[in-house]
């Protein structure tokens, strides 16, 4: 035997699980494995990256698993020799939900999951052992040089509130299951069965769970005819089902399933079959959950090839949205999930428009702008665009632009088919002005930050929220230097920001009753955009643009990183990152429900609750409003 796969199956025995499997099933498993050589502070895969094709081992040498959670890194574990992590591609479809970092020189082996997969189906205790740590609701503190397969679940996203535990693989399941009894004759369940178009129902006596008889069952018993179809239906069914909780993720159904080898799990109250049953997840519900999950939408993007394919894409996402709000997932990792997709759909359209013109004449950035810049774009509202090409000689500078605008155009129109509107005041890159050369573009901010007054015809700030879609990187970095060095001490671009920010009309009147539309068709109306949520985008964009923060444009994020940056008010700016998701999280549920872009609510239809949170939403505002007025010395305020 090849002495390398001798070394590597010793090494893995000394560590559980691979202390339960044959050293002839370890030379097997080690002739597959590949050595990973990592240099101190190499990436082995980080946050939302597609899943690689194995799970990992350390050989030697230390791995750091973290997360990026309110701007700050948190490390969840540290994986010494002999730790497995990774888990996840076995287990779940969606992107990694941690980064995994060498500390030191690292060896790490890569083994195959298709290689080991075989011995985890036939081997209970290493399923068991997978099981567990997929499914750890806590990351592990253990850090300890001694400490043999020390795990972290890669299931988890980590916040500093809590563990949410995939938070996108919740799964929808038949919540009104056919319930029978044991006496019931197979024709009678089989007739109901039929008429209720289900394929399960679950045996009960005296309202507990005791069996669940299937449409398999009905196949493979009644129909070979090993039972005739007179016998009562606890002669065929399978006995005792396995039972779940309600807030089942798919990750746990389809290891249960795996483990127990059925097709059908029943809901109970409380998991157990010692409590009333409140549905069925069948298979089916499986495939269903996996075909919403976000990792096979942006498969699916990268595929299509028209627009039609990706406007079903984007269908598909407001159903992800409005279930994921449905069931109270953290807006926050709604918003982070439904921007990655937005960003795709965007990517893939300047794709398409690519490949019909031929490849571009020079390097360009391609920057979305406004709530898609701030990766705020939960519901269909309107697009905007920048886009910024390189330097290019005079001679050639017509043909180049000319391209650029084209390739503006075929893109917003593609955009406009999947669902995006045209920005109705024209900030796109398909419009001239805001399609131009780097050199172009640092004049523009040149003269927007130091001359704010006479050139503020066509300024708007949410210039100042871009994000890359498309393109170089380094482009945008320029933009950023210019921005960030222009805003320096820029007292006159401070006073026309924070004058801009201050002009937006308070939502409350003088006697803390909300301010409503007076004419027009949303008379009567609530502007959740204009009055609440706006003067909160403006302010955490003025105070992240005079600290000087880059990189960060979310407002809830922006919030966030203020109150580390500026300690003295974090108060003020955690109550406003609050807000801001109070408000929004209200703003898309109106939109969801009226299939619009939300921004005028009809307080009559708001539950007391609701009136009560938009309230105490628009407290902080306040606040937020004196230390503008404060920092930035505005008196003149109109």
């Amino acid at each position: 035997m090849n002495t390398i796969v001798e070394r590597i199956a010793d090494f893995l025995k000394e560590y559980s699980p691979f202390d339960h499997l044959t050293f002839q099933e370890l030379s097997e498993i080690a002739a597959n494995i590949r050595v990973v050589n990592l240099q101190k502070n190499k990436t082995l895969f980080q946050y939302n990256d597609v899943l690689h094709d194995s799970f990992y081992v350390v050989a030697s040498g230390v791995i750091h698993l973290s997360v990026i959670a309110d701007a700050e890194e948190t490390i969840l574990n540290k994986c010494h020799a002999g730790a497995i992590f990774g888990l996840r591609p076995f287990f779940a479809k969606n992107n990694y939900r941690m980064t995994a970092k060498a500390r030191e020189e690292t060896v790490v082996y890569a083994i195959p999951i298709a290689v080991f997969r075989p011995f985890v189906a036939n081997n209970t205790e290493v399923l068991n052992y997978l099981l567990e740590n997929f499914a750890t609701n806590t990351p592990s503190s253990t850090d300890n040089e001694n400490s043999r397969g020390s795990q972290i679940s890669d299931t988890l996203f980590y916040t500093d509130k809590q563990s949410e535990m995939q938070y996108f693989q919740t799964l929808s399941y038949n919540n009104t299951p056919l319930i029978t009894t044991a006496s019931s004759t197979v024709s009678e369940v089989a007739q109901l069965m039929a008429e209720m178009r289900l394929n399960s129902a679950v045996v009960c006596e005296a309202t507990l769970p005791i069996g669940i008889v299937t449409d398999m069952d009905m196949s493979s018993k009644i129909a070979t005819g090993r039972f005739p179809i007179t016998v009562s239906v606890d002669k065929i069914m399978s006995s005792p089902v396995i039972t779940v909780l309600e807030n089942v993720s798919l990750a746990e159904a389809q290891l249960l399933m795996l483990k127990n080898n059925v097709t059908h799990l029943c809901v109970t109250a409380d998991g157990t079959n010692k409590s009333n049953v409140k549905g069925v997840v069948s298979e089916h519900d499986l495939i269903v959950a996996q075909a919403s999950n976000p990792g096979v939408l942006i498969k699916e993007i990268k595929r299509s090839q028209t627009s039609n394919e990706l406007k079903q894409i984007r269908v598909r996402l407001t159903d992800l949205i409005q279930t994921s709000i449905y069931k109270n997932i953290p807006l926050t990792h709604i918003s982070n999930i439904t921007s990655e997709i937005n960003f795709a759909l965007l990517k893939r359209a300047i794709e398409l428009s690519i490949l019909e013109m031929g490849s571009p004449p020079a390097r360009f950035a391609w920057l979305s702008i406004g709530s898609q810049g701030r990766k705020e774009q939960l519901l269909l509202t309107d697009q905007d665009s920048i886009l910024v090409f390189e330097d290019v000689a005079t001679e050639k500078y017509r043909e180049v632009k000319d391209y650029f605008l084209n390739l503006g155009k075929k893109t917003t129109l593609t955009l406009e088919k999947i669902g995006y509107e045209l920005c109705p005041n024209g900030h796109m890159a398909s419009n001239m002005l805001w399609c131009k050369s780097l050199t172009d573009w640092i004049k523009q901010y040149d003269n927007w930050m130091n001359t704010p007054g006479e050139n503020s015809n066509n300024l708007s700030s949410i210039f100042f929220d871009y994000e890359l879609v498309f393109g170089e990187q380094k482009i945008e970095d320029a933009i950023s230097n210019v921005v960030f060095k222009n805003a320096n001490n820029n007292t006159l671009f401070f006073d026309f920001l924070g004058n801009d920010a201050l002009r937006k009309n308070s939502p409350l009147s003088f006697f803390k009753k909300l301010i409503l539309e007076e004419t027009g068709p949303n008379k009567d109306k609530f502007d959740i955009k204009t009055r609440a949520l706006m003067p909160l985008i403006d302010g955490a964009r003025l105070f992240t643009l005079s600290h000087g923060i880059k990189g960060i444009n979310n407002t809830y994020t922006r919030f966030k990183q203020l109150a580390i940056n500026d300690p003295k008010y974090s108060e003020i700016y955690l109550n406003c990152a609050e807000a801001f998701l109070t408000l929004s999280k209200l703003r898309t549920v109106e939109g969801l429900k009226n299939e619009d872009s939300g921004q005028f609510i009809n307080l009559e239809e708001l539950s007391k609750i609701d009136k009560e949170k938009l309230k105490n939403a628009l407290a902080p505002m306040r606040e937020l409003e004196e230390l503008i007025k404060n920092k930035f010395q505005l008196t003149q305020f109109s």
